[in-house]
């Protein structure tokens, strides 16, 4: 998540000061402002230390939480100067208050399933199978692509990438050929498989969370994202090397409960979906119930383990363990994006954008720019612009917004994640070598999407 804003262009046009409320949200457009516009320059400079996460050694939390106060201190002057009433900062607030709870509680729950079954050795017994299978390279280069793509519409592309990047390592690390050409790989599939599920990806949770697409209606981008990834994968096939490399270490097996726990994860994900859709609930409350369950298994694990990783298995722990600089990243973000907003520079974009070069266009560009800019803002300030869009212009960003970042290796947290546990094998220049192919990859896609689902 190492990027750049995509308010960054649009920032740059100024518009005269008025009140309006769209879509009962209320908004100030006052981006010509001079508090405003230092507003911008606030998020971009936190949004290039993000960047910079690797060379300053700060975690990204840090520099966007830290402006996202200083840009609402900033909104509430400008409000103040106009004579706005406090109750209406506070009802800004307070929704974008609403927007973070419930991803994070959403996150929250998703991330001590994922950290119990590593706990569990689910994902340790798994790489210990592939690397005694005895594949070839292309063998092994098909496997774990296609398990990434079909891993992360459950767990997050971080978890897979990392997860398929040590099998990549375990078996082929001395081979940077297979490694680089692995490891792109299962970025495009990591990234292409978390575009067609609701879970797949925090773009896509926030495109069901807001109600713009339901949740079967996701599946209607399997057959694209399938494509998205394996056009490439076709074309770095005929360069892989030849040969079968040799697997070490011993098979590690799960640990007691942790087949039960996958299936809890399962069956949580169907509750939630379930609250959504006959109960008209917030997603985050079937998780937050399915989480209740979760620690439920763990007392009796707990009360009926002979070993002692049964008996210290606490989920507390867990929950300690979730990707907390993650989360509280993700409040940084939501609550600058918002101020930004709440200034009128999202409206200011989305008639730059949408109305000028209508959604098509508009969904293809944000997904080509989410390769240097993190999705997550991007998608944040789509759903804040109100686009006028049916349900295939939203498949279409969401679609673009999860594959665009494929086309770097900086584009994707599976990318920056790799990048780092390769050891120098796979880069942003080796990455760079086959952007190409995942170029054709992501516009065969898109034209798929557009021939299957419409405009």
């Amino acid at each position: 998540m190492r990027k750049l804003p995509l308010l960054l262009g649009g920032l740059l046009c100024m518009a005269g000061p008025v009140w309006a409320s769209e879509g009962g949200m209320f908004v100030l457009d006052a981006t010509d402002s001079p508090k405003a516009i230092l507003a911008v320059i606030i998020f971009i400079v936190a949004y290039i230390a993000v960047m910079a996460e690797e060379v300053l050694h700060l975690r990204k939390s840090k520099p966007v939480i830290f402006a996202a106060g200083l840009i609402w201190v900033l909104v509430a002057s400008v409000a103040q100067d106009m004579g706005r009433s406090d109750d209406e900062i506070h009802s800004a607030v307070s929704h974008n208050l609403l927007e973070y709870g419930a991803l994070f509680l959403f996150l929250l729950v998703a991330m001590t399933f994922i950290n119990a079954m590593e706990e569990r050795h689910v994902f340790e017994s798994l790489r210990s199978y592939l690397v005694h299978k005895g594949m070839s390279y292309r063998k092994l280069f098909w496997v774990t692509g296609w398990l990434a793509f079909f891993i992360s519409p459950v767990a997050d592309n971080l978890t897979t990438a990392l997860l398929m990047g040590a099998v990549i390592m375990a078996v082929g690390g001395k081979d940077t050929q297979f490694v680089s050409l692995a490891m792109v790989n299962v970025v495009v599939g990591a990234n292409a498989g978390g575009a067609f599920s609701p879970f797949g990806d925090i773009t896509t949770l926030m495109v069901w969370a807001s109600k713009k697409v339901q949740f079967e209606e996701f599946f209607a981008l399997f057959i694209p994202s399938v494509l998205n990834f394996v056009t490439p994968a076709l074309i770095m096939n005929f360069f892989l090397p030849n040969g079968v490399p040799s697997g070490h270490g011993g098979l590690v097996p799960i640990k007691r409960g942790g087949l039960r726990i996958c299936a809890l994860f399962l069956l949580t994900i169907a509750t939630a979906v379930c609250f959504e859709r006959f109960f008209h609930l917030p997603p985050f409350l079937g998780m937050m119930t399915g989480m209740s369950v979760l620690m439920f298994f763990a007392y009796f694990l707990r009360k009926t383990g002979t070993v002692e990783d049964d008996i210290q298995f606490d989920i507390f722990r867990r929950v300690a363990r979730a990707e907390w600089d993650t989360l509280l990243f993700f409040f940084g973000v939501i609550f600058c994006v918002g101020g930004l907003a709440t200034l009128g520079y999202l409206q200011m974009m989305s008639h730059g954008m949408y109305d000028n070069w209508g959604p098509t266009i508009a969904n293809i560009v944000a997904g080509t720019i989410s390769a240097v800019v993190d999705n997550i803002p991007v998608m944040f300030a789509i759903i804040s612009m109100e686009p006028d869009m049916d349900v295939n212009q939203w498949l279409l960003i969401t679609l673009t917004a999860g594959v665009g970042g494929s086309l770097l290796s900086i584009g994707s947290a599976a990318g920056v994640a790799l990048m780092g546990q390769s050891k120098g094998s796979y880069t942003f220049l080796s990455h760079l070598k086959w952007s190409w192919a995942i170029l054709i990859g992501y516009g065969v896609s898109i034209a798929a999407h557009l021939a299957i689902n419409g405009t």
